[in-house]
């Protein structure tokens, strides 16, 4: 199975990217191990456009047609669902087991994720009830996908 990424915005170099790179590393040597693979970060333009709906709809159409076909689709939205890390590794781990082609999961820009992706997720999550930066809510994904794969894997990493 594959894991893809599709993330409105850009990660610039410094920390955030250094930090972005070490947890896909990290989930790309050990998901081998467990059947997955390598994990791809697509980056989507933010949309210059004038209106909030319009902004949401370009970026919309761009993250769509990235997404390949035979995909279960995770949404990242604050209005999500909060799924702690062993049903969210549970997820993952029975996705595969299922054989699904692939696993996108999509982080909306600034304005968020439109409601028809939204929508469309299997699954919909927050990273608690607090409205994080796009690019921090990459960095947690990519440490929740970490951390899945250790769990996974029975790897000590996640001792809760």
């Amino acid at each position: 199975m594959r894991l893809i990424v599709i993330a409105v915005g850009r990660l610039k170099q410094g920390p955030e990217r250094e930090l972005a790179d070490r947890y896909q590393k990290r989930f790309d040597d050990i998901g081998r191990k467990l059947g997955f693979r390598n994990l791809e970060m697509h980056e989507i333009t933010e949309s210059r456009a004038r209106d909030t709906a319009t902004r949401i709809a370009d970026e919309a159409a761009a993250m769509s047609a990235a997404i390949p076909e035979k995909s279960v689709l995770v949404a990242l939205d604050e209005r999500g669902d909060n799924v702690d890390s062993s049903t969210f590794a549970a997820h993952l781990g029975r996705w595969r087991d299922e054989s699904v082609m692939n696993a996108v999961f999509l982080i909306g820009g600034a304005d968020g994720l439109s409601p028809d992706l939204q929508r469309k997720g299997r699954l919909r999550i927050a990273f608690g009830a607090a409205t994080w930066p796009h690019q921090m809510v990459r960095i947690m994904l990519l440490e929740q996908l970490y951390r899945a794969g250790t769990i996974l894997v029975g790897h000590p990493y996640h001792r809760a």
